[in-house]
């Protein structure tokens, strides 16, 4: 992957995700400890933040930092998960065999379905 193109997505994800918690890049730098000056940078595409700087970012936007670097579609709903109990019990079930998984799915279902009956009654 060329750095480019890296600069490229990263800026238009750390763009995205600052706007959709609704901050300016002076209230989001300040809140987090940046450098006004610097964020604008990585924003724009001109320069790459640190090691430490990506995490920082990361954190603070709620995403990991593959997401920020390589934006994979299969990170997208990481991104946009704003309950990290429930994140953090979805990585747990990673782990779990195909049939426990299977029983986490219909559980889920079986409560998302019940809620819609339920709003719909109402």
């Amino acid at each position: 992957m060329d750095a480019e193109r890296i600069n490229t997505g990263l800026s238009e994800r750390l763009k995205s995700l600052r706007m959709q918690k609704g901050l300016s890049q002076r209230a989001f730098t300040k809140s987090i400890g940046l450098n006004y000056t610097q964020y604008n940078r990585y924003e724009n595409g001109e320069t790459v933040p640190s090691a430490e700087s990506l995490s920082k970012l990361a954190d603070a936007l709620d995403v990991s930092v593959d997401y920020l670097l390589e934006g994979k579609t299969e990170d997208a709903a990481i991104a946009n998960l704003e309950d990290r109990e429930l994140l953090t019990l979805f990585e747990e079930i990673e782990a779990f065999t195909e049939e426990e998984k299977s029983h986490v799915k219909a559980v889920l279902k079986a409560f998302v379905v019940q809620k819609k009956v339920q709003s719909f009654a109402s």
